[in-house]
């Protein structure tokens, strides 16, 4: 039998990733959007060259990781909802609430989540 603590370091040991797809998203106009948005300012991305922003750190890995702003698990519905109001899931983010829509949320997601940490 494997306690409580056992248990949990077979969990945090687990580091495997679901797959994050979104059906009809549009990755390709998620980058345009991305880059339309300036989301560059903050963040380095793959497939935007310039700005090359530092603040909110890199997502050429997002795809690989367990949470989104180190505290909301990387799932779709949580990665939509915060790229289209992140001060609403965490009123002390330094990142704005966007202008984007839903559809449009959802294409910037399949864009980050299309994103390789080679």
């Amino acid at each position: 039998m494997i306690g409580l603590a056992g248990a949990t370091l077979v969990a945090c040991a687990d580091k495997s990733v679901p797959p994050r797809q979104l059906a009809g998203a549009d990755a390709a106009r998620g980058l345009k959007l991305i880059q339309a948005e300036g989301c560059g300012a903050c963040h380095r991305i793959p497939g935007v060259k310039w700005p090359r922003g530092a603040v909110g750190g890199p997502l050429d890995d997002l795809s690989t990781q367990a949470l989104i702003a180190g505290r909301f698990p990387n799932r779709p519905d949580v990665m939509i909802a915060w790229l289209r109001d992140a001060p609403a899931m965490s009123p002390d983010t330094a990142m704005p609430a966007s202008g984007l829509t839903q559809d449009q949320a959802r294409d910037v997601a399949a864009y980050l989540y299309s994103l390789d940490a080679d």
